[in-house]
Order: structure tokens, then C-alpha cells, then sequence
């Protein structure tokens, strides 16, 4: 059994940066796809970027070149660094984990989830 805790979420402006952690409990994180999904009021959830146990990174075309996955293996922690923060980026993020590291871009895919953590970006 995996548990995962996010944090990190708050209130920015247009322009500013956030980053994201996601504590995981359990044996077998560093075999894990650990993943990063946003849900806004009202739209499914969305992916928006895994990383693999082989440290492969994968993202949304819409976060590319702004949000950056990473992983620490001893702190069974993974991280979402956000910069250039949009009105659209504005949603409920949710950490992920995916036993078979597949990182497929589908929620159901994933096994295990975070209890969320709010972004909002204020223009």
C-alpha cells in the first residue's frame, strides 16, 4: 500500500512560481512512475507531467517549458516545479503513483493518489 501526501499549493499572481512535493510512504517508491494531474471546477482531471523510475520525464504540451517533475528516491519524494504561473494553471493538483511505471497520461491508470493541493493564479 502506497500513501501519498501533496503540499505546496497557494495563492500567486500571474507570472510567479510554485513548487509542488509529494510525500510517499511505502517499500517501493523508487519503482514507481510518479505522476502530477490538475483538476479544474467543472473539467476532468487532466494529466500534466509523470516521471518514470528511470528518471524519464513526460509532460502536457500546455505546461511544457514552464512545470519540471522531479524525484528524490531516498526522500520518497517527488517535486513539481512550476514557474511562469497562468490563470489557466489555476486547479486542484494531485500526485499520483503507478506500481508498473507505464506514466501513461490517463488518470485511470494510476493506483494511488494524493489528497490534492490548491493553485490559484490571479491575473
Amino acid at each position: 500500500q502506497v500513501q501519498l501526501v501533496d503540499s505546496g499549493g497557494g495563492l500567486v499572481q500571474a507570472g510567479d512560481s510554485l513548487r509542488l512535493s509529494c510525500a510517499a510512504s511505502g517499500r517501493f517508491f523508487s519503482g514507481y512512475a510518479m505522476g502530477w494531474f490538475r483538476q479544474a471546477p467543472g473539467k476532468d482531471r487532466e494529466f500534466v507531467a509523470a516521471i518514470r523510475a528511470s528518471d524519464v520525464p513526460t509532460y502536457a504540451d500546455s505546461v511544457k517549458g514552464r512545470f519540471a517533475i522531479s524525484r528524490d528516491n531516498v526522500k520518497k519524494t517527488v517535486y513539481l516545479r512550476m514557474i511562469n504561473l497562468k490563470p489557466e494553471d489555476t486547479a486542484v493538483y494531485y500526485c499520483a503513483a503507478d506500481p508498473y511505471d507505464m506514466g501513461h497520461t490517463a488518470a485511470s491508470n494510476w493506483a494511488y493518489w494524493g489528497q490534492g493541493t490548491q493553485v490559484t493564479v490571479s491575473s
